[in-house]
């Protein structure tokens, strides 16, 4: 039997919608759409959300989408989605040196649209994918949806040995709800922190750039309530519990000690952290629970200043961030955290 090669990721290719201030976004378009008692608090959560920029496809200061239908948000998901996600992934592929036509596995995560046919089967059909390109959509799995994107891509790389294209794009600007006098403190948050994102990442099988050593995942199913994804006639609505921090700080450091324990790798050999932001108190509970230096979650904190909550691409984001820094992390941990409630971790090492 050959030797098997170890999946690595060899190229990633970010798109951003334009940005806007969060302060222009408070005082242009939030300030309004809250009313009564709701606008001090949200404009508290606003001011303590640790962004000050983010990016929307659909901006509520030129476009206000919180009364649209849910079908109307699902045709424009797909025009805006579809040229994102060409241009991160194109962007990908070139940083791996590849073609569209080399890739044997397209995967795609997305929460925030839906469309048959989807981003997987117009993107390969525009970028000239082989015909015998297979196809995944991952659906519905938030945050954390990077993860088992990875992983799925890193067990056909080993199985087959052919290169593999995760995509994961969001928009979450579709989904901004009706205005609304009830104090609905769940909703203030999420429209305080998410952002539009697409990033693509190619593995392949060796070579230069991130190897994948293991992804792995734990999932507290008698905290599922905690966060919630409903699909409703004024678009997808966010459940999202005060409690979820203090539910990731039960799991996150028996979660990564065993991880890094099957690879011998002790955490402070670990020199890249690559935590999802869901938000100030989720990065703090990180912090705290696997006694990270001040300066250990930087990158995530960064992201979450510059680019909000994107869901998906945003462990992708800081990865990207991680490597292109100076010098690059050579060994990495990624954490998100979504739905179940469940928590992903991955570790990589840099090949050179």
């Amino acid at each position: 039997m050959g030797i098997v090669s170890v999946p690595v990721i060899a190229g990633l290719g970010t798109a951003q919608p334009p940005s806007a201030l969060q302060d222009e976004l408070w005082e242009g378009f939030f300030s309004r759409h809250f009313s009564g008692t709701t606008r001090s608090l949200a404009q508290r959560i606003f001011a303590n959300s640790g962004v000050t920029r983010r990016q929307a496809a659909v901006n509520p200061l030129l476009e206000d989408v919180s009364d649209w239908p849910t079908e109307r948000r699902m045709r424009r998901y797909q025009v805006e989605a579809l040229p994102l996600g060409k241009e991160a992934v194109g962007r990908a592929l070139t940083a791996a040196g590849l073609d569209a036509g080399d890739i044997g596995l397209f995967i795609v995560c997305s929460c925030t649209g839906y469309a048959t046919p989807g981003l997987d089967i117009l993107l390969a059909r525009d970028l000239g994918m082989a015909a015998d390109t297979q196809r995944m959509f991952i659906g519905h799995m938030g945050c954390y949806a990077a993860l088992p994107g990875l992983g799925a891509a890193s067990d056909f790389v080993t199985a087959r040995g052919r290169p593999a294209l995760l995509l994961c794009a969001e928009l979450t600007s579709l989904h901004i709800q009706p205005s609304s006098s009830r104090v609905d403190t769940q909703q203030i948050v999420s429209h305080a922190l998410f952002s539009d994102a697409a990033v693509a990442a190619v593995v392949v099988p060796g070579g230069r750039g991130y190897a994948l050593r293991e992804v792995t995942a734990v999932t507290d199913t008698s905290t599922a309530d905690h966060m919630t994804w409903d699909v409703t006639d004024a678009g997808f609505r966010m459940g999202l519990s005060p409690k979820v921090p203090q539910v990731l700080s039960r799991h996150v450091h028996g979660l990564v000690d065993d991880l890094l324990a099957r690879h011998g790798v002790a955490s402070s050999d670990v020199d890249g952290w690559a935590v999802h932001p869901g938000g100030p108190r989720i990065l703090n509970v990180v912090e705290r629970e696997l006694a990270l230096p001040p300066e250990g979650l930087a990158a995530s904190r960064a992201t979450l200043d510059e680019h909000g909550n994107c869901s998906s691409p945003t462990v992708l984001l800081i990865l990207d961030r991680l490597g292109r820094s100076t010098p690059a992390a050579r060994r990495v941990v990624m954490l998100a955290f979504g739905p179940g409630l469940t928590l992903y971790a991955a570790l990589l090492d840099r090949q050179d």
